[in-house]
């Protein structure tokens, strides 16, 4: 048996666009979100300045960067919108207006919801916040989003379709506190309606920060 610190074993990132009080943005990493159908589950530190705007303005944008943009979001980790910096962050956190700046990321309007989109994140769902429990472990909130708008860089999009293609598609995943991409396709669900890849993945790199949402 072991017990290891924390229990990332590999789950994709995604940056959170929220808003402020004062109706600027914010911009925060977490590791902690997967999709029941067009709801999004997320996982929030309650101490944080993400779960504190989602109390009070439930608009989000779950923005999903491509394996490629790891530094940008590595970037924003040590960063809070948080002003002071809570307690429980001091030793590890400084405090950053701009964050979208300071990651060298840009916003866009969204379509849906207040907060901005990020340009660079090749897939950006627009969503709502409908629910925000108490976990069961201490220090966290689980929120219930419902998504409302998806935006998917164009070159991810099948043609003539409205499905992403698996073999363009590289996210960032979080591998116990380390990044990574995906692999070669090992197979598809019976359940896939994109039984075959577009492209071989090992010979498409992964998607970087020069790709531009759609507006």
């Amino acid at each position: 048996m072991i017990t290891p610190r924390i229990l990332y074993f590999g789950t994709p990132v995604v940056l959170l666009s929220t808003e402020n009080s004062d109706g600027s943005a914010n911009l925060a990493p977490i590791s902690s979100a997967w999709a029941l159908g067009w709801t999004l589950v997320l996982g929030l530190g309650e101490d944080g300045h993400t779960a504190r705007n989602l109390a009070e303005r439930p608009d989000l944008v779950v923005n999903l960067p491509g394996a490629g943009q790891w530094a940008a979001v590595e970037r924003l980790a040590p960063l809070t919108g948080a002003d002071p910096v809570p307690a429980g962050k001091q030793s590890s956190h400084r405090h950053v207006r701009d964050k979208f700046g300071a990651a060298g990321l840009a916003p866009i309007a969204s379509v849906s919801v207040r907060p901005p989109r990020v340009a660079e994140c090749p897939l950006q769902l627009e969503a709502r916040t409908e629910r925000i429990d108490r976990a069961a472990a201490d220090g966290f909130f689980i929120v219930q989003a419902r998504v409302l708008t998806v935006h998917a860089d164009p070159s991810l999009v099948i043609p003539g379709t409205q499905h992403v293609d698996p073999a363009r598609w590289h996210p960032l995943i979080y591998n116990f506190r380390h990044y990574f991409g995906l692999g070669r396709e090992l197979g598809h669900s019976y359940r896939s309606e994109t039984p075959r890849s577009r492209l071989d993945q090992g010979n498409h790199p992964n998607l970087g920060p020069r790709l531009r949402a759609n507006p």
